[in-house]
């Protein structure tokens, strides 16, 4: 009798790229899946025009055309993937975090309220402040410095380090010009949940003042909820740069942090995760350990695998964390990580520029080819384009244009620094300012 094939899987990713997608084609057990697009990348990524109920209905649309099953809906990019995907698997019925689960996590005020439930001293002292009160001004939300950012943003887009009341007055000024695309999506999707008394109010125009905690290591702890129960992975260290520390300079997998500490960390994970009854998907939080004090705080929730680790991940694991990302959505416990990469360590690197102007020279794909065949375990990715000004690049933070990224795999930290140095002298960027 003749075997009857199995039906392929069905992933609806949102806004696949090129880059992922080769990835998720990667995966164990990837030839009993197939990936679809869901969106593209200048309708839900390349644009501060996030029209919500468009993005849902053009969505929509997409999986009732579709002629077979739709076994999952996915997604690794920030807002406005993490805003849609709740509301899009509920109406499919496939496992997922509750919108209002997914939204303590995404909703930085509301993250903090739950955070300061469950680990009260691990929680920086916070504020929700209203950039278009006429008195917003008369007072600091906290006692300088402090950082102020909207509840519903990302790429640390619209976040202001401010010291004193000019520094608050121009991040209020900023914030008041550019704070409508988030708010106005975001507010939509708010209108969707069931919100508590004391969220309701902190909308999407509103923003969330937060104390700095500057001295110390940042990571962050990578992991998945499936069914309940929550797993760790990996811990990935961020580094920032410049005396401010406002901007990454790179992020490096495995995390060289004690054991002991990153345990602490676990704990105060699984109580906030507990705490928030988030489910059935990965996630990220980032922690700051301030080493001569010995204290840990809990920064920011991200309910979703980070893009950025992917091929961290990869190269030191032999699978990237879409591995979780995936198999959680067609609710299976996932082989993850596999442990068998080629390098000990990887690092994503982000070359940037801390002055505007205009690009004038970008490396060409003959050069970048000749640059990755050179040298083994790199991947170089352009982002600035030819004859385009760097502020009028999209999702960048308030401090620096990033013109290009680097992954670099190698067998210790000096051969990735080692490796990172050979490319960047050999990457020919320009700019005239």
């Amino acid at each position: 009798m003749e075997e009857v094939p199995m039906a392929k899987k069905n992933i609806f990713v949102m806004a696949m790229d090129d880059f992922h997608q080769a990835m998720l084609e990667n995966l164990r057990g990837s030839d009993e899946m197939a990936f679809h697009s869901l969106l593209d990348m200048e309708t839900a990524v390349n644009t501060t025009g996030y029209d919500m109920a468009e993005l849902l209905d053009r969505a929509r649309q997409t999986l009732k055309d579709f002629p077979g099953t739709v076994d999952a809906i996915v997604g690794y990019w920030d807002f406005p993937t993490l805003s849609l995907l709740p509301v899009l698997r509920r109406e499919w019925d496939l496992p997922g975090p509750s919108l209002e689960a997914a939204l303590r996590c995404e909703h930085k005020y509301w993250a903090r309220v739950e955070e300061a439930r469950v680990a009260p001293r691990q929680t920086p002292r916070f504020a929700s402040v209203n950039p278009f009160d006429e008195n917003v001004l008369d007072q600091p939300p906290l006692p300088y410095p402090f950082w102020i950012k909207p509840v519903r943003a990302h790429s640390s887009q619209l976040g202001f380090h401010v010291d004193n009341q000019r520094d608050f007055e121009h991040a209020i000024k900023r914030t008041r010009d550019r704070i409508h695309i988030f708010a106005k999506p975001f507010n939509h999707i708010l209108e969707m949940a069931q919100l508590p008394e004391d969220i309701a109010p902190v909308d999407g125009w509103h923003c969330i003042a937060e104390e700095i905690v500057s001295a110390g290591r940042q990571c962050t702890l990578e992991g998945y909820v499936l069914n309940g129960e929550m797993k760790i992975y990996g811990v990935v260290d961020s580094l920032r740069e410049g005396a401010v520390g406002s901007s990454f300079s790179r992020y490096q997998y495995p995390s060289d942090l004690e054991a002991s500490v990153q345990d602490i960390m676990f704990e105060d994970c699984r109580r906030f995760i507990e705490r928030t009854g988030f489910d059935n998907s990965p996630f990220n939080i980032e922690f700051f350990y301030n080493e001569d004090e010995g204290s840990i705080w809990m920064l920011e929730v991200n309910p979703r695998c980070s893009k950025s680790h992917s091929p961290l991940f990869e190269m030191v694991e032999g699978s990237s964390n879409l591995q979780a990302m995936v198999d959680v959505a067609l609710g299976r416990k996932p082989a993850f990580p596999p442990e068998r990469g080629k390098y000990r360590y990887a690092a994503k690197i982000m070359l940037r520029e801390h002055q505007d102007g205009v690009v004038e020279r970008v490396p060409d794909a003959n050069e970048i080819r000749a640059i990755e065949n050179d040298i083994p375990g790199c991947h170089i990715q352009v982002e600035a384009e030819q004859g385009n000004r760097l502020s009028d690049m999209l999702h960048q933070d308030s401090y620096s244009f990033e013109y290009a990224v680097l992954f670099v795999g190698g067998d210790s930290g000096e051969e990735i620094d080692k490796k990172a140095d050979q490319i960047k002298e050999r990457l020919d960027f320009r700019f005239s300012h």
